[in-house]
């Protein structure tokens, strides 16, 4: 056991459940994305969207817009990124999560759909599943 895997070792149980899906999904589509924020010299900034397309879906693992730059629609450009993206490599759907405290009102409002939850994660805060249908 140890509180600080490296990649080497997440890769060595990643491996296997990875062969095993395959041989019962027969797909091995998985792809990363990451769409990241630069500043008008091309500098990379704090902040972007980073996710992951795999069985027809992208997952949105991290999306973050610096403080700062808030209130200028960089996060729905990033998501409108993603989804163009999601839609280039045949992806049928997006999901993502989010809590309570961050942005869900966000999410919905660019169409993405509440379909799970986990209450008190953390204590008095709650977890939401989204998912959003592509249309070509």
């Amino acid at each position: 056991m140890t509180d600080a895997p490296t990649a080497l070792d997440r890769e060595a149980v990643l491996r296997p459940l990875m062969a095993h899906n395959e041989r019962q999904t027969g797909r091995s589509d998985f792809k990363p994305l990451a769409i990241l924020l630069r500043d008008a010299e091309g500098q990379l900034m704090d902040g972007g969207l980073t996710g992951r397309s795999f069985y027809g879906w992208l997952f949105i693992e991290l999306l973050s817009v610096p403080e700062a730059s808030r209130g200028q629609k960089l996060g729905t450009r990033l998501m409108q990124q993603a989804e163009a993206v999601a839609l280039e490599r045949g992806c049928h759907g997006i999901w993502l999560d989010t809590f309570s405290f961050q942005a869900r009102g966000f999410y919905e409002k660019l169409g993405y759909a509440v379909f799970g939850s986990i209450e008190d994660y953390p204590p008095g805060h709650q977890r939401f599943f989204l998912q959003k249908r592509l249309h070509r």
